[in-house]
């Protein structure tokens, strides 16, 4: 947001600052030439008064030279006129009269086109540079022989005119600049105040508070805007709050039918005990059906096991306990249980401090899982510590899973091996995840180079002292 509010700013300010060049150039050049060509009528004017009324025939009769013009008196009444200095060309090899720096440079410094408009009769004028003063010449011939007058006019005060007007143009362009950086700031924040009001509001929503709203301001675009985002997060929050209606209704309603199920189940179980314990007697198809009745039983006995215990995990009603113990030596005891084949790599001594009830039921989860769908071969239970985790390792050589169904190994009642539907309850992956997650941890699963399955728990614990040593608590 803050980077889109820079370029909308600098977006404003360039805009401003091209129109300001636009504005001062045009300005500049119109007034520029404005100026100029005034100062070229006003000069072309008294250049053109000073040939046809000073220098007439009575005062500088037609032939005359540079004697006859120096004592005609006409150089100081032309430069009374306005002129600066004069450059009087009498033609046909005579020597000129030349004023000043014009002397020996003058011309040199008409253009041939000038001597052209001059020798044709007309009046002409050119602009000139000298000695980093500008100046404008103004030619023009006296009827009908000549000679031929080129008269200096200082345009200092038009240049000083023009430099004044650019100045002024520059100053004026800085400020209008500097007033558009500020402004532009205060119409970004203002423009997108709506647009950071939302970003603010949907991360809000997406930290859990459904109750976020934008402020519904004005009848334009943003307003519309504005009433618009506010019906689709009061929709979000009615369905988010169904879902959890119907999730809380559900999982109410496993726990208490599992709860329900366990009075009865037990007495089944017991039933189904002592049935087995006659089993021996019974006639090979009675036996049979006995047979499949105990283990349907220890089947729906695991299942109901199950259901309460994530019942219980989504409920947070199950309490961790963090105790000292040898992580190795409850591994060894939980494989030994669980999946004796199984290979274990740890050190001979791991002394933890974490909750003991959720570790046995991580490993032996695994284990089962390993035991299950691998048979029990080639099953490796590694152990050690990282840093502040405990990383338990459980790795097989069964089938494996396809990548696609890798994402949904810990989904309740998930079964990716079809072959083995009816064994198991489903839910021991989900169940180790939920109790690694409750430790501070997680569990993840990868699949094997050469077929098989490898989860991965990583669980934060306390590594214990030794004896007799106290806990550094140097800040």
């Amino acid at each position: 947001m803050r980077r889109f509010r820079t370029r909308l700013a600098l977006t404003i300010v360039g805009l401003v600052l091209l129109t300001a060049l636009l504005l001062g150039a045009g300005s500049y050049l119109f007034v520029a030439r404005s100026l100029r060509g005034q100062f070229a009528a006003d000069a072309a004017a008294q250049a053109e008064f000073a040939i046809a009324e000073l220098a007439t025939e009575d005062r500088l009769p037609t032939g005359a030279g540079l004697a006859e013009f120096e004592d005609s008196g006409l150089a100081e009444a032309i430069r009374r006129r306005g002129g600066v200095e004069l450059y009087v060309d009498f033609g046909a090899g005579a020597p000129p009269y030349a004023s000043g720096f014009a002397a020996a440079g003058t011309p040199a410094l008409v253009e041939p086109r000038l001597q052209e408009i001059v020798a044709a009769g007309r009046l002409g004028w050119q602009w000139l540079d000298l000695g980093g003063e500008p100046y404008l010449v103004v030619g023009g011939r006296r009827p009908e022989a000549g000679p031929d007058f080129y008269i200096y006019f200082s345009a200092g005060d038009v240049a000083a005119a023009l430099t004044r007007l650019w100045q002024a143009l520059a100053v004026g362009g800085a400020v209008l600049v500097g007033l558009a950086v500020v402004a532009a700031g205060a119409v970004s924040r203002r423009v997108l105040h709506p647009v950071a009001a939302a970003g603010r509001a949907a991360a809000a929503i997406a930290s859990g508070d459904l109750s976020a709203r934008l402020p519904a301001e004005g009848r334009d675009e943003f307003g519309a805007w504005a009433e618009s985002f506010n019906r689709m997060a009061a929709s979000l929050e009615y369905s988010i709050a169904e879902l959890q209606e119907g999730r809380d209704r559900e999982r109410r309603f496993v726990a208490d039918v599992s709860h329900e199920l366990r009075t009865p189940l037990t007495a089944l179980v017991g039933e189904a005990a002592l049935l087995e314990e006659h089993l021996e007697a019974m006639s090979p198809q009675a036996r049979r059906l006995g047979e499949l009745l105990a283990a349907d039983t220890a089947r729906l006995r695991l299942l109901v096991e199950d259901l309460l215990e994530i019942s219980r995990l989504d409920a947070g009603s199950d309490a961790t306990s963090l105790t000292e113990f040898d992580a190795a030596g409850l591994a060894g005891a939980v494989a030994a249980a669980r999946c004796p084949r199984a290979a274990l790599e740890a050190p001979g001594s791991l002394p933890v401090r974490t909750d003991r009830r959720r570790l046995e039921r991580i490993l032996g989860n695994l284990l089962d899982n390993a035991a299950r769908h691998a048979g029990g071969e080639d099953v490796r239970v590694t152990m050690r510590r990282e840093a502040g985790d405990l990383v338990v390792v459980v790795a097989d050589r069964g089938p494996g899973v396809s990548e696609a169904d890798l994402g949904r190994l810990f989904e309740r009642f998930y079964k990716a091996d079809a072959a083995r539907a009816a064994s198991g309850s489903g839910l021991g992956l989900a169940i180790a995840r939920s109790h690694a997650r409750a430790l501070g941890g997680d569990l993840t699963a990868h699949c094997r180079e050469g077929g098989g399955l490898e989860f991965v728990a990583r669980l934060p614990v306390a590594e214990l002292l030794p004896d007799g040593e106290a806990p550094d608590t140097a800040g």
